[in-house]
């Protein structure tokens, strides 16, 4: 039940494109293949493709950054992404000023109290994008008043890719680090699937 589904490679034993990628990722932000790329490595392309958008959503929106994580956040809640969550609540706690009241009460999968009008703003839009597949006109307009139609398509975008990522994560079966149990605790109605 618990079988990885798409072992890590060893460099020793990619193909050509399969280092190429690895070395593309590895020079970029994240510094290495790891999480959803080791298993992406096993489709190259796809993962060049999928680095690169990453890279864009992650460092180049413009966005800030607790907002950028509190929306991952909000995606690795949605979709019970152990990893997902692992990692990102990691990031929000240790580089961004999301509080910590914020990340926990999204653990718990509560709407969190005390946010900021711009946390407020981006949780309501996303949860919306995430539970219906589309942002509802008050949280539309208050996204774009704030940032634009460029903005919400970011928003948009990060909730699609970090789905996608969670998936990837999920259907793989990528294990947390050794010694660390899984954070998310089930939601109510909700399984771990497998």
């Amino acid at each position: 039940m618990n079988q990885i589904r798409f072992p890590d490679i060893a460099p020793d034993d990619m193909t050509p494109q399969q280092s190429a990628v690895a070395a593309e990722i590895a020079a970029g932000p994240r510094g290495s293949v790891k999480g959803p790329f080791l298993p992406l490595m096993h489709h190259p392309e796809l993962a060049r493709r999928l680095q690169r958008l990453g890279e864009h959503l992650r460092f180049g929106t413009g966005l800030p950054p607790e907002l950028i994580e509190l929306a991952v956040l909000l995606v690795a809640r949605h979709w019970q992404c152990q990893y997902e969550w692992f990692a990102h609540a990691r990031i929000a706690r240790e580089t961004t000023s999301l509080p910590p009241s914020v990340i926990d009460a999204i653990a718990r999968g509560d709407t969190p109290p005390g946010m900021s009008a711009e946390q407020a703003e981006v949780h309501r839009f996303c949860s919306e994008v995430l539970r219906s597949g589309e942002a509802g006109d008050a949280s539309f307009a208050a996204v774009l008043e704030r940032y634009g139609r460029q903005g919400a398509l970011d928003l948009i975008a990060l909730c699609g890719y970090y789905s996608l990522l969670a998936m990837v994560l999920n259907t793989a079966r990528v294990p947390l680090p050794a010694g660390v149990s899984p954070p998310l605790p089930p939601l109510p109605g909700k399984t771990d699937g497998g």
